[in-house]
């Protein structure tokens, strides 16, 4: 290895003297010691850039003692300290050549996360780095703590938490209940911390297809892990009996009815105790809508429409706002009021711009029409508007899932549009010609044959 004269190093850090006086960043260590330290910084920097340009490990070796005593003495010298210092340990860690000594060096990495966090911050997602890294290390042996370390992250916030520990804190959760150090409720209500901020994330990059794209599998890697617990039965028998033992305890009401909602296991009767109880009991917004999901399962439109339309006026997220739009709608179209569900749908476009599925649903509705149109074509003309309101859902959304759709859809109305004759016969026009389709539709569209 290419080692540099001490008397270069000195050299250095004279010619350094001068700067590091005048400057005022804090490395977390007294100036007089600062300056001490410079001869050891420009050591350790050197056998750092060594290793980065032949990555031979013995410049980690050589680069330890220096690093280990500026971290000890200026440890807010440089972040890169604690990143190179994962390099650095791990050398050491794979070098081990007993469980004592890999110990030892196991355990000055996570304290060295520990003094990064308490120097620079950023807890949530150093101490996500800090659980994989020694679940990598020590595996089963480290469930429990490995499982504490995320789940401390996660209450550390998540602005700075890569989406990618979330999904670790789900499957760190799966194998501490696994290894019998909880019950399976934990896993069910991790999943719907898990899955809020992750459904968070994503709403945060809409517009980005590739973080879009990251996140969604994020989400569909969740999912997966969440499998085997996430069937209705299962959750039912997760928490018939802890609603049953305390029934009026508002925060485990909260759970069972938002995981439930979650999982599309709205017709389950312990959806409807639970909701009605939390309604009841706590009167809100988010209650409310609740209310109004129960009641559109039973079939009662009228009162998921008086529901949901006092839900939206205290909702704030906009996933809740948008889906309550969307069961006012459906709730209407279910009672034949066509405006009123069109109306609603448009609503929840306003809500959420991103979204296909509100023109998807009004598309259907005009094509559900033609009985009602009188256009002397059979109502063909409505299939000219539901078309339209199907372009705009691809042009707003555009997810594989309602392209895929939308595209099928496409093709099928088409296949109901008039002849070129009987158009010409009965409004005397011809493709590509404006059209104002009648009834309660009401709308401008151009003319279209096959």
């Amino acid at each position: 290895m290419k080692k540099l004269s001490i008397f270069v190093i000195l050299a250095v850090a004279a010619f350094l003297t001068p700067t590091v006086n005048a400057q005022t960043r804090d490395w977390g260590c007294t100036p007089e010691v600062q300056q001490e330290m410079l001869a050891t910084v420009s050591l350790y920097q050197a056998d750092i850039k060594e290793y980065k340009n032949s990555k031979d490990v013995r410049y980690l070796f050589d680069a330890y003692p220096k690093w280990k005593m500026i971290v000890a003495n200026c440890p807010k010298q440089s972040k890169n300290l604690y990143i190179n210092g994962v390099n650095i340990l791990k050398a050491f860690i794979n070098d081990a050549k007993t469980d004592s000594v890999r110990n030892i060096y196991i355990e000055e990495l996570m304290t060295m996360y520990d003094t990064r966090i308490a120097n620079y911050g950023e807890a949530a997602e150093v101490l996500g780095k800090k659980a994989m890294d020694l679940w990598q290390l020590r595996g089963a042996a480290a469930i429990e703590e490995v499982y504490n370390i995320y789940s401390e992250a996660i209450k550390q916030g998540d602005k700075d938490l890569d989406a990618a520990y979330v999904v670790k804190y789900m499957e760190s959760t799966i194998n501490y209940v696994r290894a019998g150090k909880a019950e399976p409720t934990l896993v069910v209500d991790n999943y719907d911390i898990a899955s809020d901020l992750l459904d968070k994330e994503l709403e945060s990059v809409a517009g980005d297809s590739v973080k879009t794209k990251l996140i969604a599998g994020y989400i569909a890697g969740l999912e997966n892990a969440f499998s085997p617990y996430a069937g209705c039965e299962e959750l039912v028998n997760i928490y018939s009996k802890k609603f049953e033992q305390d029934p009026d305890n508002i925060d485990l009401l909260k759970k069972i009815t938002g995981i439930l909602m979650k999982k599309g296991c709205t017709t389950e009767p312990l959806f409807f105790s639970a909701t009605e109880k939390l309604y009841s009991l706590e009167p809100s917004p988010a209650t409310a809508l609740r209310m109004g999901q129960m009641s559109f399962s039973k079939e009662q439109y009228g009162k998921a429409i008086s529901y949901l339309s006092d839900a939206v006026k205290g909702l704030t997220e906009t996933k809740d706002i948008y889906k309550a739009h969307i069961l006012i709608g459906l709730s209407h179209t279910k009672q034949n009021a066509y405006s009123a569900a069109r109306a609603a749908f448009l609503d929840a476009a306003k809500a959420d711009p991103t979204k296909g599925e509100p023109y998807v649903q009004i598309a259907n509705l005009y094509a559900s029409s033609a009985r009602m149109v009188d256009d002397n074509m059979n109502g063909r003309s409505v299939y000219w508007a539901a078309v339209d309101k199907l372009n705009k859902a691809k042009s707003v959304d555009q997810s594989e899932e309602n392209i895929e759709l939308v595209n099928k859809l496409i093709s099928s109305y088409a296949a109901h549009y008039p002849k070129k004759a009987d158009v010409f016969m009965a409004q005397n026009l011809s493709d590509g010609q404006s059209f104002l389709v009648g009834g309660w539709i009401g709308e401008s569209t151009i003319v279209r044959t096959r």
